[in-house]
C-alpha cells in the first residue's frame, strides 16, 4: 500500500468516527509549512479530515498529546506511538476506553537533518513515490532512495506494526528480522573510561539546553521537570558542562524501561545531538537484565515498578 492510500484510509476512518460521534476529536498529522515537518493537528469536525496526511514526515510522537486528557479521542498511531500509548495507559495518564486507535503499519520516517545536509540550496518541496524521495529546490531536483535517508531508529526498528489498535489504516507489515539494534552501544561500552568521557563530552558540547528533546518526548510529562525545580535546585540553568551532562543523563534514566526509541528527541534537536545514545544504552540494559521491551503489553508492569526476588543484583557492591 502506498502513502496516498494510507492517507485516504485514515481520512475515511476519521470522518466515520467523528460523524458517528464515537470520538470528540482525531489527533493526526497535517502538512507542515516547511518541507519534511508535518505537524500534529486536532480534527473535531468530519469536514476537516481533508487536512489529514500520512507520509514519511510524520516522525513526531502523537502520544505526547494524550497526557491527562478527558475526551474520547481517535489517534493515528504507528508502531512506536502505539507502544507509548501502552505506557501512558499503564502509567494512568489516559484510559484505554477513551481511545480509538487507528493503527498505521510504518515503513519508516525520513531523516530531515540528513537530507538537508545533502544540499547547499534550500529545499522547497519533498514528495515520495513508492520507495523514492524526490527533493526539489532552487535550481535542483534529485531522487533519493528512501532506505538511504531513513532516521537511524527506523532503520533498526523491529516493531513497525502498532501493538494495540482498534482499526488498521493498511495491512500489517512483515517485521524486520536479523537486525543488530545495539551495535553502536556495544562500541561505546568497549571504550576505555577516558575515551567514553571524551566521547560524551563531544556529543554534548553543542547542547544549548533548549529542552526540545524533553518537550518532544511523550515520557516527559512531569508537571515540573527536575531542571525547573528551584527548591531545591537540582541542576543549574547555564550551559555549564556539568549541568548539561546532569540534564541528559538524568532525563535518560527517567526514560529507562519506558523508551520506545521513537526518535522524537533527536528529530527535535536543533543542534543534531545524538540524544538516543543515552536512551539506547538503558534500553539494551533493560532487555538484557529483565527481558523487557517497553510498551508491548498492557498486562505486564515495567521492571522499574515491580520487584522480584530473582532481580539481578550484580550492581550492588
Amino acid at each position: 500500500m502506498h502513502m496516498p492510500e494510507y492517507t485516504a484510509k485514515i481520512k475515511e476512518i476519521s470522518a466515520r468516527l467523528l460523524k458517528e460521534k464515537k470520538v470528540e476529536m482525531v489527533i493526526g498529522f497535517r502538512k507542515g509549512t516547511v518541507p519534511m515537518m508535518n505537524e500534529p493537528c486536532f480534527v473535531k469536525m468530519p469536514e476537516d479530515v481533508k487536512e489529514l496526511v500520512w507520509d514519511s514526515n510524520c516522525g513526531i510522537n502523537l502520544a505526547n498529546y494524550l497526557t491527562d486528557r478527558k475526551e474520547k479521542i481517535g489517534i493515528i498511531a504507528k508502531g512506536c506511538d502505539s507502544r507509548n500509548i501502552v505506557t501512558h495507559i499503564i502509567e494512568n495518564k489516559i484510559k484505554r476506553e477513551q481511545l480509538f486507535i487507528i493503527g498505521v503499519p510504518c515503513k519508516g520516517m525520513i531523516d530531515k537533518n540528513k537530507i538537508t545536509s545533502m544540499f547547499e540550496n534550500e529545499i522547497n518541496e519533498i514528495s515520495e513515490h513508492e520507495e523514492k524521495i524526490i527533493v526539489k529546490g532552487e535550481g535542483f531536483e534529485k531522487t533519493l532512495n528512501k532506505n538511504n535517508v531513513l532516521q537511524k531508529n527506523c532503520k533498526i526498528c523491529i516493531h513497525r506494526n502498532p501493538v494495540i489498535y482498534d482499526e488498521l489504516a493498511a495491512d500489517l507489515l512483515d517485521e524486520q528480522k536479523d537486525i543488530d539494534r545495539y551495535e553502536d552501544v556495544r562500541k561505546i561500552e568497549a571504550m576505555a573510561i577516558e575515551d567514553k568521557w571524551n566521547y560524551f563530552d563531544e556529543i554534548l558540547s553543542e547542547c544549548i539546553r533548549c529542552y526540545a528533546c524533553r518537550n518532544a518526548c511523550p515520557l516527559c510529562y512531569c508537571p515540573t521537570c527536575f531542571v525547573d525545580e528551584s527548591r531545591p535546585q537540582w541542576v543549574g540553568k547555564s550551559t555549564n558542562p556539568v549541568d548539561t551532562r546532569t540534564f541528559h543523563f538524568l532525563r535518560a534514566y527517567h526514560c529507562a524501561g519506558r523508551c520506545t526509541d521513537c526518535g522524537a528527541c533527536e528529530r527535535a534537536c536543533p543542534m543534531g545531538i545524538k540524544v538516543r545514545t543515552f536512551t539506547k544504552k538503558l534500553e539494551k540494559d533493560c532487555l538484557e537484565l529483565y527481558g523487557w521491551e517497553a510498551g508491548l503489553s498492557l498486562d505486564e508492569r515495567p521492571p522499574l515498578d515491580t520487584y522480584r526476588p530473582d532481580d539481578p543484583e550484580d550492581f550492588i557492591k
